[in-house]
């Protein structure tokens, strides 16, 4: 859980030794070099901590000196140098790179262990715009003809550790889609830095191939309710669906629930609505939120 005086301080400086430990310096050979690529990225995780935009950051680390002392930061970059640091810095692979960081970070600190013996998986959606859901109600109530389209919304796959919270994976995608759309990555990604012993999902993850791929590619134990498709009485067919159906352990199945419970933190402290409206960009914003959580709890 989160530490119960979260600092700005604290996040900025913990953001920034991360940075350090993942990102070079400066981004080539030529760069004007006036700040630092860890400094930008530290900077980046404290307007998701506040909940800022990028005018309002600049705005406060010009009010703030002992915040830029504390990373080093000399000058307050203008706030069009965080959107391009935004662009730059939180690429598919890039934003990787620090997630796995902030893994290892914690694995150091004893926060997690190195072979994590409950993991869950589940999908989460974002709203794209800050509208009350009052307003969406009563929307949807005076319209017209064929009545309100549901529109398309940022969603992200998360894998979390269930004892800590700490997020081994996210993959951003769009909803409304079928949650296991993101279940491959996500697990590829969570393993990279630690070892997963049992993955606990819903029953939107559950098929035969989901507990082979898991299984065979890395040895991981699945429990996921057999309950897709219509109901019925008889036993599945295939090999694992039916090992759930006959063996099913709900006592660990029970913390499948820990996720839920990321998913409410990251809305609660961080918000539930994306500042940012291309898809690109708002990809980009979910990484950083989920590396933001994981640096909320990682700091010391």
């Amino acid at each position: 859980m989160y530490k119960t005086s979260k600092s700005p301080k604290a996040v900025l400086l913990t953001a920034h030794r991360v940075g350090q430990e993942s990102l070079r310096a400066y981004s080539h050979l030529f760069s004007p070099k006036k700040f630092t690529q860890p400094q930008l990225f530290a900077c980046l995780v404290l307007k998701e901590f506040l909940r800022f935009d990028y005018r309002k950051l600049s705005a406060l680390l010009e009010d703030a000196p002992t915040l830029c002392a504390s990373i080093g930061l000399e000058k307050v970059p203008h706030f069009t140098t965080f959107q391009k640091a935004h662009e730059r810095l939180l690429g598919s692979r890039r934003s990787k790179r620090l997630l796995d960081e902030t893994v290892r970070g914690a694995i150091r600190s004893k926060l997690i262990q190195r072979k994590v013996k409950l993991a869950a998986i589940d999908g989460t959606g974002f709203e794209s715009r800050h509208v009350s859901t009052y307003y969406a109600k009563r929307k949807a109530k005076t319209t017209t003809g064929k009545g309100r389209k549901r529109r398309r919304f940022p969603k992200a796959g998360l894998v979390c550790d269930c004892l800590s919270h700490f997020i081994l994976a996210v993959v951003p995608g769009r909803g409304p889609m079928p949650d296991d759309k993101h279940y491959r990555p996500a697990l590829k990604r969570s393993t990279s830095q630690a070892k997963i012993d049992t993955l606990l999902a819903d029953a939107g993850y559950d098929g035969e191939l989901s507990h082979v791929h898991a299984r065979g590619e890395y040895g991981i134990k699945t429990i996921i309710p057999p309950t897709r498709g219509r109901p019925t009485e008889k036993l599945p067919k295939s090999k694992w669906r039916r090992r759930m159906a006959t063996h099913f352990d709900k006592k660990k199945y029970g913390q499948r629930w820990q996720v839920e419970t990321v998913n409410s933190m990251i809305k609660r402290t961080l918000g539930s609505a994306l500042r940012s409206r291309k898809v690109r960009t708002q990809n980009r914003e979910t990484h950083l939120r989920a590396i933001t959580h994981n640096v909320m709890i990682l700091w010391a």
